[in-house]
C-alpha cells in the first residue's frame, strides 16, 4: 500500500504514515520497522486506537528505537472518550501530537443547524444528527453567544475548544471562507470557566456520537 501511495504522490518517502485500522496491532506494526529504517516513512501515527493498542504499538516500535509520534481520534465536545481513557494525558506526557477529527460533529456543532433548520434530509449526517439537534440547542446557543462576544462563530468556538484541550483539530475545508474561521479560532482564548460550562452543557445533552467504525477507548 505504501508503494502505491508513493507512486501516486510522486515521492520516495512520506513524513507521517498513519495506521488507521487497529484490528491487529501485533500483526501490522512490525511491518513498519523496515520502512522506518529505510527512510521511506519518517514518523508513525495511529488512528482509532485505544490506549491499550497505542501502548502495544509503541512497545513494538520502541524495541527498535522508534515510537508512535501521533494519534488521530474522534474528539469533540460531544465525544471525549480519548480524554476520559487517558489518551490525551498520555500524549502530553510523551510528546505525542494528538489530532482531533469530527470536532464539528459533521456540522452539528457549527450553529448552522437546529430543530427548525435541520441537516438536509436524505444525507447520512441527517440520519445521525437531526434526531439529537433539540438536545444540542443549549450547547450550540451558548457557543454562538461566546463566539459573538469575540466576533466569531459557534464553529470557531468548537474548534478553539479543541485547541485549548491541547489537540490539533482536523477540519474539512470546502470553501475558501472557512480558512478565515480556522485562523480566527486559533486566536480565541477560552477561559477555564467557559470550557467547563461548554463541557457541562455537552454532558447534559447526553448523546452518543461514536461512529460505527469506532470501538471503546
Amino acid at each position: 500500500m505504501l508503494e502505491q501511495s508513493l507512486d501516486r504522490m510522486g515521492t520516495d518517502y512520506v513524513d507521517l504514515y498513519w495506521i488507521h485500522n487497529p484490528a491487529d496491532v501485533a500483526r501490522w506494526t512490525p511491518l513498519l520497522i523496515p520502512l522506518l529504517r529505510s527512510g521511506r516513512i519518517k514518523h508513525v501515527g495511529v488512528s482509532n486506537h485505544n490506549m491499550k493498542e497505542i501502548a502495544l504499538a509503541d512497545q513494538i516500535l520502541g524495541a527498535t528505537g522508534f515510537r508512535v509520534e501521533a494519534v488521530q481520534n474522534h474528539y469533540s465536545l460531544l465525544y471525549r472518550s480519548s480524554e476520559r481513557a487517558g489518551i490525551l494525558e498520555h500524549c502530553r506526557e510523551h510528546d505525542v501530537r494528538f489530532f482531533s477529527y469530527m470536532v464539528l460533529e459533521q456540522g452539528a456543532l457549527t450553529g448552522r443547524y437546529s430543530p427548525a433548520h435541520p441537516l438536509p434530509e436524505g444525507s447520512s449526517r441527517a440520519a445521525v444528527y437531526n434526531g439529537i439537534l433539540p438536545r444540542l440547542q443549549a450547547l450550540t446557543d451558548r457557543m454562538a453567544a461566546i463566539g459573538e462576544d469575540r466576533g466569531a462563530s459557534a464553529a470557531d468556538v468548537a474548534t478553539a475548544w479543541a485547541i485549548a484541550k491541547g489537540t490539533t483539530p482536523i477540519i474539512g475545508v470546502t470553501k475558501a471562507g472557512y480558512i478565515d474561521g480556522l485562523v480566527q479560532a486559533h486566536g480565541i482564548e477560552l477561559a477555564d470557566e467557559e470550557i467547563a460550562e461548554l463541557e457541562a452543557l455537552a454532558d447534559a445533552a447526553d448523546v452518543d456520537t461514536r461512529g460505527s467504525w469506532e470501538h471503546d477507548m
